[in-house]
């Protein structure tokens, strides 16, 4: 029995199910349909992540062959990644770095934006300066940027969440938490800071003061990056680009476009991509390639920040955090009209 098992592994029931089930799919699927298996990606309203709609509603995002998740907060992207229900996820870097720490293998394939002024903290109008936050109830998303961002403003003030009353609330929750009067700040993003600010909020803090730290990007889990998905994820990176030069060469329709999904005024959707980077293609291969890739010296800095802060336990080992193969190369993105 030993020399049998040696020869010829036992397996388990499961997996003989699984081969026979892999067995029976190969044979219905042709070669090329085998090759070009869809992906699922997880993503919330953020106008960072809104070419990937418009690139949908335009009809260059092929819906076989990527599905868009739409999710009400980050925390529940993160979930569906966690539960197999998404194969990648619209994701800030310190959430990619946090899921890691949870035993999520996850890569990143492309940068969406670097947040230059789009994330902030915003007090009642009362609330003057960030000393003026100690003992005041502070909304935020737990585990995602929300948490981050309050971090940073609260060193900058001298204050840690033990000199605050820390308020636990999802982001799509976060309107409808300040119009309660249920906090006295919160830290939100675009497009929900916009409408809080119009609500005589103030704002006294915003990611212009913690430069190249929030970085939005498309992490996809490692056991999607194989050849079968590989056409699915170049054609939804492909198509973002599409549609990022769509919005720079034609803002006021594309803006047109985006505002009933994004949830503003078509005259106020371009107001919302101000505090936001937009790198294109040739920005992602600086970022994401050669010696020393620029997100990589980011990620290293942000972990850090993130073990100092007790937001991550260690450190990342940043093993196969950036994928660049998956970007298409430079000179078959010229010119898109």
């Amino acid at each position: 029995m030993g020399s049998l098992e040696k020869n010829f592994p036992i397996i388990s029931r499961r997996r003989f199910i699984t081969l026979l089930g892999g067995l029976a799919l190969a044979q219905t699927l042709s070669g090329c349909e085998w090759f070009n298996q869809p992906v699922s990606i997880a993503t919330i309203v953020w106008p960072g992540y809104e070419p990937m709609f418009l690139a949908r509603d335009k009809g260059w995002l092929n819906i076989h062959q990527v599905h868009l998740l739409e999710m009400a907060s980050a925390t529940d992207s993160l979930q569906a990644l966690a539960e197999g229900k998404a194969d990648g996820a619209a994701l800030t870097l310190d959430e990619v770095l946090k899921a890691r720490a949870a035993g999520l293998a996850l890569s990143v394939v492309m940068i969406f934006d670097i947040s230059a002024g789009a994330d902030m903290l915003i007090a009642r109008s009362g609330i003057k300066q960030l000393a003026d936050l100690k003992g005041r109830r502070i909304g935020f998303e737990p585990g995602t940027v929300g948490e981050l961002t309050l971090t940073e403003a609260l060193q900058l003030a001298g204050l840690t969440k033990d000199d605050i009353k820390p308020v636990r609330i999802n982001t799509n929750k976060h309107r409808e938490a300040w119009t309660r009067n249920e906090v006295d700040a919160i830290t939100t993003y675009e497009p929900v800071a916009g409408q809080l600010l119009e609500l005589d909020g103030i704002k006294l803090f915003d990611s212009r003061q913690i430069h190249n730290t929030i970085v939005d990007v498309l992490a996809i889990r490692d056991d999607i990056l194989d050849v079968y998905h590989a056409n699915a994820i170049r054609h939804l990176i492909e198509a973002h680009f599409r549609t990022l030069d769509y919005l720079n060469r034609n803002p006021q329709d594309a803006a047109y476009r985006m505002a009933t999904h994004i949830g503003l005024p078509a005259a106020k959707v371009l107001t919302a991509f101000k505090g936001l980077v937009l790198p294109d293609i040739t920005n992602n291969y600086r970022w994401l390639s050669g010696a020393s890739p620029e997100l990589l010296v980011c990620a290293g800095k942000l972990s850090n920040i993130m073990v100092k802060n007790q937001l991550l336990k260690q450190n990342d080992t940043l093993g196969s955090l950036i994928r660049s193969d998956f970007l298409p190369p430079v000179s078959g993105l010229v010119d898109y009209e």
